[in-house]
C-alpha cells in the first residue's frame, strides 16, 4: 500500500519524456468542444448528458466549481467565526495566566484556518486543490500536471498582480490624486465631491490605464477621502457596488483596457473606434445616470457626512501624499505603460516588474516599498478562477449557442456573476458562426453584470482586497449583489434597451 502511494506521489513530480508529452498533448484536458461530436443532438439536456457520458470529469469539475461559488457567500460568516474563536480563546488565556503575558499567546490553529477559509481571494485557489486531486484520480497525475503547465494560461493573473503593485505605489497615487483632485475641487472638495469623482470619473480613466489599475487607484483614494469618515453600511455597499459596476463598463471606450473586451477584440477585429461608437457612449451615459441616482438616494447622508468630515479632519488631520520627484513619477508611469502594452505576455510583464523593483530600490528615498500582499491575493484568486473556468466550457458553450438575443443577454449577465465576465466572452469567441448582433449581445451582458459579485470582473477582487477592512466581516456577497441591482438596471437600459 505504501509503495503504491509512493509511486503515485513520485509520478506527480516526475519529468515527462518528450514522447509522453506528445501523447498528453493529444488528450489534453479539458476536452475540446469539437471532440464531443454532438451537433446532431437538439436539446440542451441531451447535449449535456452526452458530454458527461463522454467525459465524466466534467460533472465533478463543475460540481467543485459550484461548491467554490457557494463558499464565497459563506466567507464573511467564516471570518466572523474566526474572530469569535480567537476572542474566546484569548479570554480563556487571560483567565488562566498572568494578563501581562498575553502578548506571548500562540495563534489558534482553528482561528487561523477559519480566517484563510474566510478570505474570498483564497476560495478558488483552495478549491483548486480538490479539483486537481480529482483530475489526478480520474485521469492521472501526469495529465493533471500537464494541464497546469501547458493548458492553463495565467497571463491575466500575472498582469493584474503587477498592475496593482505598480498602480498602488506612492508616485502613481500622487499623480492620480493630483489629477482627480482638480475634478473634486471643482465640485467643492468635500467627501461627496471625492465620492462622485472616484466612482464616476476614475472608472472611465480605466479606458486608458486599464480597469485593474483604475480599480486599484480609485479604491485606495476612496479609502483615504471617503471611507475614512465611516459612512453607513448601506452607503458603503452602494459605493462598492457602484465602483465595481462603473469600472466594469468604464474601460470599454478603448479595446485594450477591459478584460472581457481584450478576450475578443483581436478575434472579432474590434478596434478603439468601434468600441467607442458601439459601447463607449452607452457606458458613459450609464455611469453618469447610476452615479446621480445613488447621489439622490443618499443625499441626506452625504450632507451629514460632510459635517462629520470637518470634525474628523480637525481631530485627526487629513492625510496627504508628500510631493514626489517628477523623475520618479515618470519612471513609475513608464513601467505601468510597459505592463499595459505587454499585458498578453506574462514573461515580458514579469521582466518589466523585476526592473521596476530595482528602480524602486534605487529611488527608495522618494517612494515607499511596494506592497504585494493585496496584489498577490488577487492574483491567487484569478489563478484559481482560471483553473476552474477551463473546465466549464462543456456546458457554457452549448448554452450560449441555443439562446435568442434576449435570453443570451440575460444568461450572459447571470453567468458573468459566477464565472468572470472575461471567461464568458472568451468562450463566446470560440463559438463559430456567431453573428455581429450576438457578439454585441454577449459582450454587453458580460459588461452589464460585471459589478454583481466579487468574481464577476477581474478587477473586482482588487477593490475587495483594498476596501474589505471598512466592512464588518468583509464584503458580504449577498449585500453587494443587492446593492448592485440598481446599476445593473441602468446598464441594461443603455446596453440593451436603447438600440
Amino acid at each position: 500500500m505504501i509503495r503504491v502511494f509512493g509511486d503515485y506521489i513520485f509520478e506527480w513530480f516526475s519529468v515527462a519524456a518528450p514522447a509522453q508529452l506528445a501523447a498528453l498533448a493529444e488528450t489534453a484536458l479539458p476536452l475540446p468542444v469539437s471532440v464531443y461530436d454532438d451537433s446532431h443532438l437538439t436539446s440542451l439536456l441531451e447535449v449535456l448528458r452526452h458530454r458527461v457520458q463522454v467525459e465524466p470529469l466534467n460533472l465533478f469539475a463543475t460540481a467543485i466549481f459550484f461548491l467554490a461559488i457557494i463558499h464565497t457567500f459563506f466567507a464573511p460568516m467564516l471570518l466572523r467565526l474566526a474572530r469569535r474563536v480567537e476572542e474566546s480563546r484569548h479570554l480563556r488565556w487571560l483567565a488562566d495566566r498572568d494578563p501581562s503575558s498575553h502578548k506571548d499567546e500562540p495563534a489558534s490553529f482553528i482561528a487561523v484556518t477559519l480566517h484563510y477559509l474566510g478570505e474570498i481571494e483564497a476560495v478558488f485557489g483552495i478549491w483548486a486543490i480538490p479539483l486537481m486531486v480529482t483530475v489526478a484520480a480520474m485521469k492521472s497525475p501526469a495529465e493533471a500536471t500537464y494541464f497546469l503547465e501547458k493548458t492553463v494560461h495565467f497571463n491575466e493573473a500575472v498582469f493584474v498582480v503587477v498592475v496593482m503593485a505598480i498602480a498602488s505605489t506612492q508616485p502613481v497615487l500622487y499623480l492620480a490624486e493630483r489629477v482627480l483632485s482638480f475634478v473634486a475641487a471643482a465640485l467643492g472638495g468635500s467627501p461627496v465631491a471625492w465620492w462622485f469623482t472616484l466612482v464616476a470619473v476614475g472608472p472611465v480613466l480605466g479606458s486608458l490605464i486599464t480597469e485593474p489599475a483604475a480599480m486599484t487607484i480609485c479604491a485606495i483614494l476612496l479609502a483615504q477621502h471617503f471611507f475614512r469618515y465611516r459612512p453607513s453600511a448601506k452607503l458603503s455597499y452602494a459605493t462598492c457596488a457602484l465602483l465595481f459596476s462603473n469600472v466594469s463598463i468604464g474601460g470599454v471606450l478603448t479595446h485594450f483596457a477591459a478584460p472581457p473586451v481584450i478576450m475578443v477584440s483581436s478575434v472579432w477585429s474590434w478596434d478603439t473606434r468601434f468600441m467607442f461608437l458601439t459601447f463607449g457612449w452607452r457606458a458613459l451615459c450609464a455611469v453618469i445616470v447610476s452615479t446621480f441616482l445613488y447621489f439622490i438616494v443618499f443625499r441626506k447622508e452625504f450632507r451629514s457626512l460632510a459635517q462629520q468630515s470637518e470634525a474628523i479632519d480637525q481631530r485627526v488631520g487629513h492625510t496627504h501624499e508628500r510631493p514626489v520627484s517628477l523623475f520618479v513619477i515618470l519612471g513609475n508611469m513608464l513601467f505601468l505603460a510597459w505592463t499595459v502594452a505587454h499585458a498578453e505576455s506574462s514573461r515580458l510583464v514579469i521582466i518589466g516588474f523585476l526592473f521596476f523593483l530595482a528602480f524602486v530600490d534605487a529611488t527608495r528615498h522618494f517612494q515607499r516599498s511596494v506592497s504585494l500582499r493585496a496584489p498577490l491575493l488577487v492574483g491567487f484568486f484569478l489563478a484559481g478562477l482560471v483553473i476552474h473556468g477551463e473546465f466549464q466550457a462543456w456546458w457554457i458553450e452549448p448554452l450560449l449557442t441555443r439562446l435568442d438575443h434576449l435570453t443570451l443577454f440575460v444568461s450572459s449577465i447571470a453567468l458573468s456573476a459566477f464565472n468572470d465576465n472575461a471567461s464568458i466572452t472568451y468562450l463566446a469567441s470560440l463559438v463559430p458562426h456567431f453573428s455581429d448582433e450576438l457578439k454585441y449581445t454577449v459582450v454587453a451582458g458580460a459588461l452589464a453584470g460585471g459589478g454583481l459579485t466579487i468574481i464577476a470582473n477581474a478587477p473586482n477582487p482588487a477593490g475587495n482586497a483594498l476596501l474589505s477592512r471598512f466592512f464588518d466581516g468583509g464584503v458580504s456577497p449577498m449585500k453587494l449583489l443587492i446593492a448592485a441591482v440598481v446599476p445593473l438596471v441602468i446598464n441594461i437600459l443603455f446596453f440593451f434597451g436603447i438600440r
